[in-house]
């Protein structure tokens, strides 16, 4: 274990002097990461304030930043719904966008499917 790793030097100097030495290179890094996995602290966004109302102190942190934890199994069944909706919602919004674009195409050539019925696509596009 590299004795610069900053958690095992924050450890080393939280413990008694006659405990310091007695640990192992394996007990050292079962240690990083039982407790040194988390680095606390490290967030994009982090506010913490102290507000002070007649007698009495009163804390807030507000921590935000990606989500580095494993999710939960029903926190993964709703990733995969929302994945899933979400690519659902884009192809269809893309099959609208490419038979409209198809539509316009073929009405432009003066193609017509059913004589005497016209969605009214063409002379709106034409207008505009």
């Amino acid at each position: 274990m590299n004795e610069q790793d900053a958690f095992i030097a924050g450890l080393k100097d939280r413990l008694p002097e006659d405990l310091r030495d007695s640990f192992t290179a394996e007990q050292l890094a079962a240690l990083k990461v039982a407790f040194g996995a988390r680095q606390w602290g490290r967030h994009p966004l982090d506010l913490r304030g102290t507000l002070k109302l007649w007698r009495w102190r009163y804390y807030f942190v507000f921590l935000a930043g990606r989500n580095k934890r494993d999710l939960s199994r029903a926190q993964q069944e709703l990733s995969l719904t929302a994945k899933a909706l979400g690519v659902s919602l884009f192809l269809m919004v893309s099959l609208a966008l490419g038979l409209l674009f198809l539509y316009l195409i073929k009405s432009a050539l003066g193609i017509n499917l059913f004589s005497g019925f016209s969605l009214g696509l063409w002379d709106w596009f034409n207008r505009a």
